[in-house]
């Protein structure tokens, strides 16, 4: 059989990582003074087990919300006797002064901090211990790294475990001493997002032997000092720099360049226009180049070859047929090209191999490849074009494009708009079209990133579109690897504040599959959760505004299958004043066929718990109950158990009915007319996941109305549903289901 995309296991290495990782205290720590965490003596990890542990961590920290961070993991690195590390990635507002400070003593060779916000110039010193070993250093997002913090001086008191809690970082603060002096190894620097207050030319003077350089949104006094690399300079990034016919002059100088980007956000903040004349130089001059990105730059007509010019055949990578004049002259295709929001993507005859753009979806996921990690704004419209092409026309590369939008929620949990596009790309990637495409691995990956989206944004447009998300998955079975979290963010979403309609009426039907088909300490533990209190205060409300909408039905639907065989949920419901709201339901909504069959299929659920029937025992109840036998409302379901309530009552023996009104043996009268009355060969909307309660009522000469409902039950049953005995015997799965569209 073939794999499904994405099955691909993961590694022993990946699992080994994750498990230590989650169980430190249990392989390789112990709890030392002050419940510090400390490496055990006997332990010595090389650096190819540091890294991976590292950079695991943090993506979990990301990604995963069961996951505890460890105040002190990164001391658990600080002596490399016992611990080495070499390549560290680190993002985000998590990583600490103090955890740059614990690693020290390490000889790093690649240190990637991304968008570490909470970074000081205490940081900075740290970066100093490791100048002798560094080759790759990255310090984009991570402006604030250049501010004391409180005014602090760079050769702050290294022992001060509590100077992370000291006034945030201040803009007037700006470090002066820090230069690069010494990192005499850099090759790789990455200052993408570096405050115009810090001079760039001055911070990059003492390196004398940089390969790549990225200055993307540094605004720069002068460019000429990027000709100190011209014979070494292979890979220059000026995203969002400001052009300038002399820095494009600069630039055609560095003749060893294999990639340049001088790329921007949008042709709307574009003042500079690309002409034939500086493209035909960049690639006269820049013979090595394999990699070029002219994104977002207004592309003047006399670039591309007029259509009736245009090379016959099938598009073609050959240098000689581009529809771009000055690509003409290329000796060879290019690996890459950045053509994302010109016109230039829309050309027939492109020579390179990669290109982004909005063509179609090559292009398109190509944007997304190229530009999630630190470009979320232009990740961001790319995924929009994939939402598009989903929605509208069939994804081909189904596989990459779910791994490339995955990708980029998990790197990106905190913006917003990729979460928004995020999320309404995967509801399109994940619905019955693509399903039979996908493994297990895959679908479960799709389901924690979007549990993350709405852990992290309450917003309505964030909410609705993880919802929906979810209801494209088999429910319970494909989200029972998550069941306690996915019911907690269900609930939240449910608390009486949020108005939203659209989103209730989801998360209901969600709730409402949850709790469906899943065996009784599920129920049990989501009652616990609050979901028994969560639903009957929808109901309230909807009371109150005097509607009777798909909420209403489907919390009374979620509350009849939550209660199935669950004396404490059933429990819950009488003590949150279950009972007066069936009544003011009935009162007020005498019509509802459906919403009548739900209540009473609940009620049924509360009358088989022999502890809790006296509570049903009042004058008020019976009479209701008693009427109800009447009622031809959804042909017989209504009938059958508002009978299977009073079936349950007459069970317990004359001794208990201790009232006057309405009289035991007149109830028993309307019983007994009423399951006359009934067709045994209809068809119900009804499952059961055992016949115990209904078995339980044989067995006697208390009621014979009580049997003759129970011998009914089974015979129709047995005689319309003929497989259904042995289905119920066999499965623990189905309870009560109610098949409820989700949207009209």
């Amino acid at each position: 059989m073939a794999a499904k995309a994405g099955d691909n296991p993961e590694s022993l290495m990946t699992l080994a990582t994750v498990y230590c990782l989650r169980n430190l205290r249990r392989t390789m720590c112990y709890q030392g003074f002050r419940n510090k965490l400390c490496l055990r003596s006997d332990i010595f990890l090389p650096s190819e087990i540091c890294d991976k542990l590292v950079n695991t961590y943090m993506e979990l920290v990301h990604t995963d919300s069961n996951f505890e961070p460890e105040e002190s993991f990164f001391q658990l690195f600080s002596d490399p006797r016992s611990t080495r590390l070499t390549r560290v990635q680190l993002r985000e507002e998590f990583v600490r002064d103090r955890d740059l400070e614990a690693i020290k003593k390490q000889d790093l060779i690649e240190l990637h901090l991304t968008y570490c916000n909470s970074l000081s110039s205490r940081s900075l010193k740290a970066l100093t211990c490791f100048r002798e070993t560094l080759v790759s250093l990255c310090l984009f997002g991570c402006s604030l790294i250049f501010y004391r913090k409180g005014g602090a001086p760079l050769a702050c008191n290294e022992d001060s475990d509590d100077e992370d809690a000291e006034s945030p970082v201040s803009r007037q603060a700006l470090e002066t001493d820090f230069n690069f002096q010494g990192f005499n190894r850099l090759r790789l620097l990455n200052l993408g997002g570096l405050p115009d207050e810090v001079d760039a030319e001055t911070l990059l003077k003492p390196l004398k032997s940089l390969t790549s350089l990225d200055l993307s949104n540094v605004q720069l006094a002068g460019t000429t000092f990027l000709t100190q690399w011209k014979d070494r300079l292979a890979s220059l990034v000026l995203y969002n720099v400001d052009l300038s016919e002399e820095l494009v002059s600069t630039v055609v100088e560095l003749v060893n360049l294999r990639h340049l980007d001088i790329s921007r956000e949008s042709r709307r903040t574009s003042k500079f226009k690309m002409t034939r004349k500086i493209l035909a130089a960049v690639v006269q001059r820049l013979v090595n180049l394999v990699s070029l990105d002219i994104s977002g730059h207004i592309m003047l007509d006399n670039c591309t070859v007029p259509h009736f010019e245009e090379a016959m055949g099938r598009p073609s990578i050959e240098p000689c047929k581009s529809s771009i004049y000055p690509f003409q002259e290329l000796k060879r295709p290019l690996q890459f090209l950045g053509l994302y929001d010109t016109t230039l993507c829309n050309v027939t005859h492109i020579p390179a191999c990669k290109v982004t753009g909005s063509k179609n979806e090559d292009q398109v996921l190509n944007a997304i490849e190229a530009y999630t990690e630190f470009r979320p704004e232009l990740a961001h419209r790319a995924i929009n074009q994939l939402f598009d092409i989903a929605r509208i026309q069939h994804c081909s590369q189904l596989l990459r494009a779910l791994q490339l939008v995955i990708a980029a929620l998990k790197c990106h949990k905190y913006d917003k708009s990729i979460q928004v596009t995020g999320s309404a790309a995967l509801f399109y990637l994940t619905n019955t079209e693509y399903r039979s495409d996908q493994s297990v691995r895959l679908r479960r990956e799709v389901i924690q990133v979007v549990l993350n989206g709405m852990e992290q944004y309450q917003e309505v447009t964030v909410q609705r579109n993880c919802c929906l998300t979810l209801c494209n998955f088999s429910i319970p079975e494909e989200l029972e690897f998550q069941y306690t979290r996915v019911n907690q963010l269900l609930l939240k979403i449910l608390e009486p504040a949020r108005q939203d309609e659209s989103i209730q009426r989801i998360a209901v039907h969600l709730c409402n599959a949850l709790v469906c088909q899943v065996d009784n300490h599920h129920k049990e533990a989501v009652g616990k959760m609050g979901f028994v209190k969560t639903m009957l205060n929808l109901i309230q409300k909807k009371l109150q505004d005097r509607i009777c909408d798909q909420v209403m039905e489907f919390s009374w639907s979620a509350l009849w299958n939550i209660t199935d065989e669950t004396p404490d949920n059933c429990q819950m419901f009488l003590n949150c004043r279950g009972m007066n709201l069936f009544l003011e339901c009935l009162q007020e909504f005498p019509d509802k066929q459906e919403l009548h069959r739900n209540m009473l299929g609940l009620l049924g659920n509360v009358a088989e718990v022999k502890a809790l029937r006296p509570q049903l025992l009042t004058p008020q109840f019976i009479t209701v109950f008693s009427n109800l036998l009447d009622s031809k409302a959804d042909g017989i379901e209504v009938s059958y158990n508002a009978c299977g309530v009073l079936s349950h009552i007459m069970f317990d023996g004359p001794e208990v009915w201790s009232m006057e009104e309405p009289r035991r043996d007149a109830v028993m009268d309307k019983m007994w007319d009423a399951i006359q009355s009934w067709d045994v060969s209809s068809r119900r909307n009804i499952n059961y996941r055992s016949f115990e309660p209904i078995l339980r009522l044989l067995p006697q000469s208390i009621a014979p109305v009580s049997q003759h409902w129970a011998t009914w039950a089974l015979y129709n049953l047995v005689s319309v549903y003929r497989e259904y005995p042995l289905r119920c015997l066999l499965s623990s799965s189905p309870s009560r289901v109610s098949k409820q569209c989700l949207i009209h």
